[in-house]
C-alpha cells in the first residue's frame, strides 16, 4: 500500500510538473496582463487585473530566478504592489530587488521608493528618515538625491506647512532683493553728481 501511495505521489508531481505553463507562456501571459491593465482605454485601476499580473509577476520569478526576465519582473512587481497600497509587500519586494541585484541603476530607485512608503502609506517617519538619510549617504549626488534631502526637510509637515514655508521663503526673498535694489540706489545718484 506505501508503494502504491508513493508511486500515485510521484506521478501526481510529474504529471502537474508537466501542466505548468513554459517560460514563454508565462511571458506573454503577463506581457497580456500588463496591456489589459495599463491599457489607454482603462477606465481606471482593476484590482483583480492588478492582483493576477502581480501573482504572475512573482509566479515567473519563482520559476525562472536566473532569467534575465526575472530581474525586470521583479522591479515591476515591487512597482505594482507600491501602487496598490500593498505597502509590506512592496518593501519586501524593493528589498529582494537591491539585495538580489545591487548594481541595476534601478536598485537606487528602489531604495528611495522604499523610504517614500515608508513616509507615505506606513507613515513611519523615523523609518523614512532613516531610508532617506541610507539614500543620501549611499547615492549622494545620484538620480533622486535632491528629491529625497527635500523629503527629508518635509518630514512630517502638512502640505499647509510647507506652503505656509514656501510663501515665507518667498517674502523673505523678495525683501532681500528689495534691500539690494535699494542699497544699489543711492551709488546711482552719487555718481551722476
Amino acid at each position: 500500500m506505501k508503494k502504491f501511495s508513493f508511486l500515485t505521489l510521484i506521478s501526481l508531481v510529474a504529471f502537474l510538473a508537466s501542466c505548468s505553463p513554459s517560460r514563454e507562456k508565462s511571458a506573454a501571459t503577463i506581457t497580456s496582463l500588463e496591456t489589459r491593465l495599463f491599457a489607454p482605454a482603462a477606465t481606471g485601476f482593476d484590482k483583480v487585473k492588478a492582483d493576477s499580473l502581480l501573482t504572475s509577476y512573482e509566479s515567473f520569478i519563482k520559476r525562472y530566478p536566473e532569467d534575465s526576465l526575472a530581474e525586470k519582473y521583479l522591479f515591476k512587481a515591487a512597482n505594482l504592489a507600491m501602487n496598490m497600497n500593498s505597502a509590506t509587500h512592496a518593501i519586501e519586494l524593493f528589498d529582494k530587488f537591491m539585495e538580489k541585484y545591487p548594481d541595476n541603476s534601478k536598485a537606487r530607485v528602489s531604495m528611495f521608493f522604499k523610504a517614500y512608503i515608508y513616509e507615505n502609506q506606513v507613515k513611519n517617519l523615523d523609518k523614512a528618515k532613516e531610508v532617506y538619510l541610507q539614500f543620501i549617504e549611499k547615492y549622494p549626488d545620484g538620480e533622486f538625491a535632491a528629491d529625497a534631502r527635500i523629503a527629508l526637510q518635509n518630514l512630517g509637515k502638512s502640505p499647509e506647512q510647507m506652503v505656509k514655508e514656501f510663501e515665507e521663503r518667498q517674502k523673505a526673498d523678495s525683501i532681500r532683493v528689495a534691500d539690494s535694489l535699494a542699497a544699489l540706489k543711492p551709488a546711482k545718484h552719487a555718481r551722476k553728481k
